[in-house]
């Protein structure tokens, strides 16, 4: 089975930066849309950015202006860049694709939604 895997999490202190990648196992034909999630301690999983196909961006309202969502379509890729760092920003952070087509080991292969495993950052204060 296709899977997402992220990269790149790690521990950093307030004000820093830090870039998450999420990796396709096999190519991404096409999606709806790809995105980073994250869950804190005690708290329900919050959208944080997508992206869709044709490139348009959103963001939740808290990482507005500090983190960057794009693509590399030729690497099947999804990054987050992540300046000024805040400890609340402290979470695992999951790479979603909603209703991706990828290359499966027999052909094209429609999913409803991939997940990744998550990444955990932590910003020290």
């Amino acid at each position: 089975q296709v899977q997402l895997v992220e990269s790149g999490g790690g521990l950093v202190q307030a004000g820093g930066s830090l870039s998450l990648a999420c990796a396709s196992s096999g190519t991404i034909f096409r999606f709806n849309a790809m995105g980073w999630y994250r869950q804190a301690p005690g708290k329900q999983r919050e959208l944080v950015a997508t992206i869709t196909s044709d490139g348009s961006t959103n963001y939740a309202h808290s990482v507005e202006g500090r983190f960057t969502i794009s693509r590399d379509g030729a690497k099947n890729t999804v990054y987050l860049r992540m300046n000024s760092l805040k400890p609340e920003d402290t979470a695992v952070y999951s790479c979603n694709a909603d209703r991706p087509v990828v290359a499966g080991p027999g052909g094209p292969e429609a999913y409803l939604e991939l997940w990744g495993q998550g990444t955990l950052v932590t910003v020290s204060s």
